[in-house]
């Protein structure tokens, strides 16, 4: 007997939105379970998840908040993903976008706020593209292997700004503590509408990533290469330029959510700028089909679960690392649904009776 994965060609929507519903019922029961175990009553640690992160205009704004790096970290994977170029180095082009916004906002500070805004903005995106570029060369040029590649200058990216954090940019008012100094004003992202304005930034590249996908020709070209190198180049597609600019974009877009961070939630450059975004974007850019539309609700719907989960630890006690447990639970059985939707297991018997009459 041999199990084996076959890809299905096409499942219908009304298939896929069955393993879907199936998934989150099973994620429930299953969470439902582990709740009571802990010994309280699922149904009102649900109502408080759900409470925590849409009961108040404080709590909308918490999980906007924590949407919006989602999103925009989603959308630079999902450029790169589209042509198969699996970049899982957002967190480094993160990181980077935030020390060249960074190091604007604390030598710049007496330009006016718009001027020196502005020039955050662009030195987050060179900073993120540059690091995304770097991998896109290896690749293009040599055939390098762009997982690890990525992978790596996470780390190189981290261990630059630990060395900034502990010596140049160390602050001496901060009693010996390693902490970079706090931005001054005008290098703070305004508030609009209760929140910091890179929700409409947000918005903008949502609207700007999706026709610039499926109504320009660069968008249609990163397409083709994804689908096949071979096509793509017997179609006089040149694959070195379109990888390099590929990369451009999805470093720069992840870059941007650095300056965004920094300027707009840390008000400072840490080591631990990027919370993890552009790990977690790896997920929200791959259940959103790489589609901008589907990507804003998958990441406000997880930033809603990362929120909530907060919230039921004050209101019933329950660990840290229990709520993430509940996290990971309810993604576990997503990621499935996704994965059943897509492939099916094949389990054959014929392997099986070959065997015995070979025994026999």
């Amino acid at each position: 007997m041999q199990f084996r994965l076959v890809k299905i060609a096409e499942t219908s929507k009304k298939k896929q939105t069955f393993i879907f519903l199936a998934a989150i019922l099973l994620a429930l029961f299953t969470t439902g379970l582990f709740i009571m175990f802990l010994g309280h009553d699922p149904v009102k640690v649900y109502l408080s998840l759900v409470n925590g992160a849409f009961g108040s205009r404080y709590r909308i704004e918490q999980t906007l908040i924590k949407a919006i790096p989602l999103i925009i970290t989603s959308l630079g994977i999902a450029i790169a993903f589209r042509m198969k170029f699996w970049n899982i180095g957002a967190e480094g082009q993160i990181t980077m976008g935030a020390f060249c916004a960074s190091y604007l906002a604390l030598n710049y500070s007496y330009l006016p706020r718009p001027v020196l805004l502005s020039l955050m903005l662009l030195g987050g995106f060179i900073g993120g593209s540059i690091w995304g570029i770097i991998p896109a060369f290896f690749k293009a040029k040599w055939g390098t292997n762009e997982t690890i590649v990525t992978l790596m200058m996470n780390y190189v990216a981290l261990k630059w700004i630990i060395y900034l954090q502990y010596g140049p940019w160390k602050d001496p008012a901060a009693l010996g503590f390693p902490k970079i100094p706090n931005f001054a004003e005008n290098a703070i992202l305004p508030k609009f509408l209760g929140l910091h304005i890179g929700w409409v930034i947000a918005l903008f590249l949502v609207i700007s990533v999706h026709i610039f996908m499926n109504y320009s020709k660069k968008g249609f070209e990163i397409a083709v290469i994804g689908e096949s190198v071979n096509t793509a180049r017997y179609a006089g597609i040149e694959i070195f330029k379109t990888i390099v600019l590929a990369m451009f974009l999805s470093g720069g877009i992840c870059g941007l959510v650095g300056m965004i961070q920094a300027s707009g939630v840390n008000l400072t450059l840490s080591k631990d700028i990027t919370g993890g975004v552009g790990y977690t974007a790896i997920i929200t850019a791959w259940l959103g089909a790489l589609k901008p539309h589907w990507i804003v609700l998958v990441s406000i719907l997880f930033a809603a679960l990362v929120q909530g989960s907060s919230y039921i630890q004050t209101a019933f006690g329950i660990s840290a690392a229990s709520a993430q447990l509940l996290e990971a639970i309810i993604l576990f059985f997503v990621l499935g649904s996704d994965f059943f939707a897509k492939y099916r297991l094949v389990i054959d018997w014929k392997g099986l009776s070959r065997k015995k009459e070979n025994k026999l």
